[in-house]
């Protein structure tokens, strides 16, 4: 059983950067994919990136790739997103996951474990 708990959402201006962190529970942690999906208002969940447990592979979705940079402390049991040069579409409740296969941690379908989520506004 793993439990995670995101921090660090909040309001920021377009332009602007913001660093999530994703505290997890377990002494598995380096044995699980990590993933930060977001889910905008009226939208489906969607992918952000993914990292896999040694933290030395990273996948990102088209639309933040080169603005966001997701990274993990295997020592902490953290990951992180860094985030720069929001944008308003970038608005969402951004959710960190969990999964057994990094190249799998994709898609919805393939977590085992989700956080409740924090709330990123970016306003224009």
């Amino acid at each position: 059983q793993v439990q995670l708990v995101e921090s660090g959402g909040g309001l920021v201006q377009a332009g602007g950067s913001l660093r999530l962190s994703c505290a997890a529970s377990g002494r598995t942690f380096v044995s699980y994919a990590m993933g930060w999906f977001r889910q905008a208002p009226g939208k489906e969940r969607e992918f952000v990136a993914t990292i896999n447990g040694i933290g030395r592979n990273t996948y990102y979705a088209d639309s933040v790739k080169g603005r966001f940079t997701i990274s993990r402390d295997n020592a902490e049991n953290r990951v992180y997103l860094q985030m720069t040069s929001l944008k308003p579409e970038d608005t969402a409740v951004y959710v960190c996951a969990a999964g057994r296969l990094y190249s799998a941690l994709r898609t919805t379908s393939n977590v085992d474990y989700w956080g409740q989520g924090t709330q990123v506004t970016v306003s224009s």
